[in-house]
């Protein structure tokens, strides 16, 4: 089963080798939120994608040329070391931004309020983020339909790891905007129950690492951890839906 996104407003912008991905292949592991992998592996493919070949086609560079891109996604552009690309979206970003901010010579140009207004408008949109945001929409659809139509998808549903905190909120509403009214119930019953479960075994944890701090156990070499020593990271994960 596999879905797109689109590049630009003409179909013939769709690239076949980086946008699809198979909700079941994704919904085939059980690690982790399987929506955070969902997103990951849609992040992973547009960065590559504009990083690599794409990044002298006209029609892409436009766009990260107006759009450019959140904190969040330039740090992955910058992980990937591929400088070069990232340095000449930059370079072309910095032109646009100034050209939609600070247009004009200082005596005619814009109003220093105006201009703020500009940069307001500049520093709300992401390329990737459009792109995700978009695929994730119809996604998390077809989730909910499989869930609905096929019992193999609805146990590997059930079998997941745990939902994080957002991605439960976002699967609920997407559901009761595009399942059947008599399954959203059971739906959300399911999600609520991968969701919490998590929760109950974070809040464990994170208790159990505090209380390696009293003095008693702290002293003692030999001390049992458990699973609490990575319990912070992994409940921020699960309240953000993203790894500090």
């Amino acid at each position: 089963m596999v879905y797109w996104i689109y590049y630009g407003k003409d179909v013939s912008l769709l690239r076949e080798d980086i946008t699809s991905i198979p909700v079941t292949d994704v919904f085939d592991e059980h690690d982790g939120c399987p929506i955070c992998r969902m997103r990951d592996l849609l992040e992973t493919r547009v960065t590559d994608y504009i990083t690599g070949a794409a990044m002298m086609e006209p029609d892409v560079r436009q766009e990260t040329n107006d759009r450019g891109f959140c904190l969040t996604h330039y740090r992955q552009l910058l992980k990937k070391r591929a400088r070069l690309p990232v340095a000449l979206m930059m370079e072309s970003r910095l032109a646009e931004v100034e050209k939609q901010v600070f247009a004009g010579v200082p005596l005619f140009g814009k109003s220093a309020k105006k201009q703020a207004s500009g940069a307001e408008k500049v520093l709300s949109s992401c390329f990737v983020c459009e792109r995700v945001d978009w695929a994730m929409t119809r996604l998390l659809a077809t989730v909910c339909r499989l869930w609905e139509n096929e019992r193999d998808f609805r146990d590997s549903f059930e079998q997941q790891e745990h939902l994080c905190l957002p991605h439960f909120e976002l699967l609920v509403q997407v559901a009761s905007q595009t399942m059947n009214k008599k399954n959203v119930g059971d739906f959300a019953k399911a999600s609520s129950t991968l969701c919490r479960k998590y929760l109950e075994e974070l809040r464990g944890d994170v208790s159990h690492f505090c209380k390696m701090f009293d003095y008693r156990n702290s002293s003692d070499e030999n001390a049992d951890w458990g699973n609490s020593r990575d319990s912070i990271e992994r409940s921020v994960a699960w309240l953000c839906g993203r790894e500090p």
